[in-house]
């Protein structure tokens, strides 16, 4: 999630205000299936050993749509059928109070909060946050790439900034997780993918919000990573397009992304991969080519409608 208009935006509150910045069931039949995914899909119709994820919607997505109006933005997402929202980013000014009150007047509850990683004055702009929104699922953003993660040394300091975070997550009651772009599914250092560093030696208190299309755009099958993250993948981003990996990604210019079930991804593996692990789905669209709730509108379809995933 990121942007390079990100800073006409807020994102998480700083003496009550945001500071700029940036959750598979075998169907009957599957004649069901014909216009809702894609031929291969069929090779992957078998139980999900546990309950589905509920489904949330990461409000990045509507970051332009949120500029001209904030409460009509989110009731058109309630109206969609989500219940569900993970926060990130609020038009400058906005305080926490006035952005959780919208979100009460439209219905909709928090899933989970990107934040800044809490060291300094972040750590109580987490515990606002937290309070605010109702959520103990906290989760560092990740945007931009730190450069850290090009060696074993910056990676493992950064490791350490990581587990310490976690650490003050815990002693409030809270959780710290991470979500991920395409460098740490990249980046090799030590001989190994950082991710791999990563699921070595965090905290094992620290989830993985795994961003599907990311891991895709570095060249990876979602659905074998999800199986090497296991139970620690609480969050899963799910967006589809055409995830290829290009130069424009580092100056945060993606490809536009499709609705769900109309990309490159195979959604029904992927879910199979995540053996119900996961306790919410997460719909994010950094950047669309057709109007954003239309595209949200046939997500929301697809992963309802083919039982992927919950409304909550």
């Amino acid at each position: 999630m990121k942007n390079s208009s990100r800073n006409n935006f807020s994102g998480f509150p700083n003496n009550h205000t945001i500071s700029p910045r940036r959750d598979f069931l075998k169907l009957s039949s599957l004649g069901l299936l014909g216009t809702a995914m894609p031929s291969y899909a069929s090779s992957f119709f078998s139980p999900i050993p546990k309950y589905p994820a509920k489904l949330s919607v990461q409000l990045y997505t509507v970051r332009d749509q949120f500029l001209k109006d904030i409460p009509g933005t989110l009731k058109k997402l309630s109206n969609i059928g989500f219940k569900y929202v993970e926060t990130a980013f609020w038009p400058e000014g906005i305080t926490i109070e006035q952005a959780s009150q919208y979100l009460n007047d439209a219905g909709l509850l928090v899933s989970s909060c990107h934040i800044e990683i809490p060291m300094g004055d972040k750590k109580q702009i987490m515990l606002d946050t937290a309070n605010a929104f109702g959520s103990n699922k906290m989760i560092w953003h990740g945007w931009p790439e730190d450069k850290r993660y090009s060696s074993l040394e910056g990676t493992k300091e950064l490791i350490s900034i990581y587990n310490e975070a976690s650490r003050f997550a815990k002693e409030n009651g809270l959780e710290f997780g991470l979500h991920n772009h395409w460098w740490e599914y990249r980046n090799k250092v030590g001989g190994k993918l950082v991710y791999e560093i990563l699921l070595e030696e965090l905290d094992k208190d620290i989830f993985f919000e795994m961003d599907t299309y990311w891991v895709k755009v570095a060249g990876h099958n979602p659905a074998n990573i999800i199986t090497k993250l296991g139970s620690r993948a609480k969050f899963l981003h799910i967006k589809d397009g055409p995830a290829l990996y290009n130069d424009k990604l580092a100056i945060d210019n993606p490809d536009p992304m499709t609705a769900v079930g109309k990309g490159t991804q195979n959604f029904p593996a992927i879910i199979k991969a995540a053996n119900g692990n996961p306790d919410f789905l997460v719909i994010e669209m950094d950047k669309t080519a057709t109007d954003v709730f239309e595209a949200l509108k046939e997500s929301f379809d697809y992963m309802i409608n083919n039982k992927l995933a919950i409304v909550g």
